[in-house]
């Protein structure tokens, strides 16, 4: 802080006084008020006598407050993070439905029927004994063969009963019969799935399969 000092100095001539105050106006306005005192003597053409002693403003004077400490800010609290939402898709029925494919159907391989080479009526009969036959089998009389007198061997013969409908299809691997009005001679097993053994004989229809 600086200390008061008092001095006086007496101007004796009128252009002094005027710088003297504009000094004086000057230390006002940089904040120090300066005390003007001007003594006149007896004769006012004499010296006039100026204090110039500064004062100090008394605000300028008193220490500042120091700066408040800023204050330590609680540290923010951590909020939870929003849950992810799932965003809600479109309904089904919205979009475009395409048709779907038919399945195809299965295609059942079915077999070509017999072409019929030769067709006819004449009798029939049947045996059940016999070593081998012409084209030099063994005879078996539970196999569906039959015996006929020119048609080539392996010919099938589709041999039907009018009488009930029934029908059998029968190899030709054997020859005869040798009797009049007879051109089959079956085998037991074949003669029996149209009628009764007990018959013996009857007229059959008969076709030549290809």
């Amino acid at each position: 802080m600086a200390g008061k000092h008092s001095r006086t100095r007496i101007f004796s001539s009128p252009a002094g006084i005027v710088a003297t105050a504009a000094v004086g106006v000057a230390l006002a306005v940089g904040g120090t008020v300066g005390a003007v005192q001007l003594v006149s003597g007896p004769d006012q053409s004499g010296p006039v006598a100026l204090d110039l002693t500064p004062t100090t403003a008394a605000s300028s004077l008193t220490p500042s407050a120091p700066a408040a400490t800023p204050s330590v800010s609680a540290s923010p609290s951590v909020t939870a993070s929003p849950s992810a939402t799932r965003s809600q898709q479109a309904a089904s029925r919205g979009k475009e439905r395409t048709v779907s494919p038919k399945p195809k159907p299965t295609v059942k391989k079915t077999t070509a029927a017999a072409k019929v080479l030769d067709s006819g009526s004449c009798g029939a009969s049947f045996y059940s004994d016999g070593q081998l036959t012409a084209n030099g089998e063994s005879f078996n009389p539970d196999a569906l063969t039959a015996a006929h007198k020119t048609l080539p061997f392996n010919t099938k013969v589709r041999v039907t009963n009018p009488a009930n409908g029934k029908s059998v299809t029968v190899r030709i691997n054997d020859r005869g019969p040798f009797i009049d009005g007879r051109c089959l001679d079956l085998s037991r097993a074949a003669f029996a799935s149209i009628a009764s053994v007990d018959v013996g004989a009857l007229t059959v229809r008969y076709e030549v399969l290809g």
